[in-house]
């Protein structure tokens, strides 16, 4: 009699790592068998809270009855057409309310792809078109996405780069401010004014690429004087600037994009992630007549703004207003940043607490030095915490920063008992 085989962590890693390429990483070794809201339980029936959501995707919650409603409506009437051939009017619509919300007092224009780094190259493409120059200046510590071209953006080579070379070519990258390491508003537009004066002439420049939060490099807030800075040399220059909201866009920051809170109005935002609640859809939005640039048939993707996707970034949108997301992300992050400062006050190796709304990290070193990153430390906190029943990330150029990504609709006791678990992992690695 045919039995089916006992599901368990451990004997799903092993057939993964018979049946899977190396290079997909893994955080944690933990397979999931059930998500809701802000919790998971694994195929061992263990229950974890996740503080990851997916990487930035579940601003709204695992399964969120609003999106699966949407999604299981819009599975009834069809599930693609590839929008190019036949058009559907859920495309229009989510285009038309992300035009509303972005930043800038001039006309707008949405288009949609599948991944972040999709839409991270089509906003190069279309600032290429527009301006009819090659270069792009991006910055250190910045993640754009695992393409070739989103990769020679991409500041931080380990392990995203390493290997994969030669990158296109026209990439240059400045200095991103860190006040906390030494690297001044002052510096950074410096370093960009010496790209200008050293390595490619700022006639040449088509797009200036940044984030205002940066996510993989390590959650570093970019202050909003050097937005602005960073605008005026656009403007002086006639450079598109884009503003990289994959990972920040969708609220988690507090505002709906977090260049909102510098008063900057980019000309170009990538967007992704958490835009349809764990569906793959990405965006770029931008001024109309730069988005208008590339000639008919010059953009698009066959799952470009899929049907469910579309659906499932409407049915956000509302959840968003009705549950009044923007506001709780600004509470969570206050609630989280003063939990992690009095945690700081308490252990040397919390050199710094940071963030911007409910995208809130901290940064580990050896006996509180700044140079001296902890990354050994900051991994096994997080093993640690997944034995205790916690989700958590890593991040950071030397891998010495735990990021938090709960999802927004968590409610604040589940919120505490992760943070709990996150000091009480601490004291157990310090001690052991």
């Amino acid at each position: 009699m045919h039995r089916e085989p006992q599901l368990n962590n451990a004997a799903l890693m092993a057939r993964r790592q018979a049946a899977i390429p190396r290079g997909v990483g893994q955080s944690h070794e933990v397979f999931i068998a059930r998500g809701e809201n802000a919790e998971v339980w694994d195929v061992e029936g263990k229950r974890y809270i996740d503080f990851a959501g997916g990487i930035a995707v579940l601003n709204t919650g695992h399964r969120h009855p609003a999106i699966i409603a949407a999604v299981k409506a819009q599975l009834d009437l069809y599930t693609h057409t590839c929008f190019q051939v036949l058009a559907y009017e859920p495309y229009v619509e989510l285009a038309e309310r992300i035009n509303a919300l972005a930043p800038g007092n001039f006309a707008k224009k949405t288009m949609f792809l599948s991944t972040g780094a999709e839409a991270v190259e089509n906003a190069i493409k279309i600032a290429r078109s527009y301006t009819k120059r090659s270069a792009v200046i991006a910055f250190t510590s910045g993640y754009h996405g695992r393409t070739l071209l989103t990769l020679g953006l991409t500041g931080k080579v380990a392990p995203y780069k390493t290997g994969f070379g030669p990158f296109p070519g026209e990439i240059f990258h400045a200095r991103f401010p860190d006040a906390l390491h030494g690297v001044s508003v002052d510096d950074s537009i410096a370093s960009v004014e010496s790209l200008f004066k050293n390595d490619v002439e700022a006639s040449r420049v088509a797009a200036i690429i940044v984030e205002p939060v940066q996510g993989e490099g390590g959650f570093n807030v970019a202050p909003p004087e050097f937005l602005q800075r960073l605008r005026a040399l656009c403007d002086q220059h006639g450079i598109v600037m884009v503003a990289d909201e994959i990972q920040t866009g969708a609220g988690r920051t507090g505002t709906w994009f977090a260049i909102e809170q510098s008063g900057v109005a980019p000309d170009l935002i990538t967007m992704a992630k958490s835009m349809a609640g764990g569906f793959p859809i990405s965006a770029v939005v931008g001024r109309a007549e730069v988005m208008d640039a590339p000639a008919a048939g010059g953009l698009g993707g066959t799952y470009a703004g899929s049907p469910m996707s579309c659906a499932a970034g409407l049915a956000v949108l509302d959840i968003f207003a009705k549950e009044n997301l923007l506001e709780r992300s600004r509470a969570l992050g206050a609630r989280m940043t003063a939990s992690l400062k009095t945690l700081a006050a308490k252990n040397r190796c919390i050199v710094d607490v940071r963030g911007l709304g409910a995208m809130v990290a901290i940064e580990l070193c050896k006996n509180g030095e700044l140079g001296q990153p902890d990354a050994d430390l900051t991994k096994r906190l997080c093993v640690e915490a997944t034995k205790r029943g916690l989700i958590l990330l890593s991040c950071g150029t030397y891998g010495n920063v735990v990021r938090i990504l709960v999802p927004l609709t968590a409610s604040d006791a589940l919120v505490d008992e992760g943070l709990a678990i996150i000091a009480a992992s601490l004291a157990a690695v310090q001690a052991s």
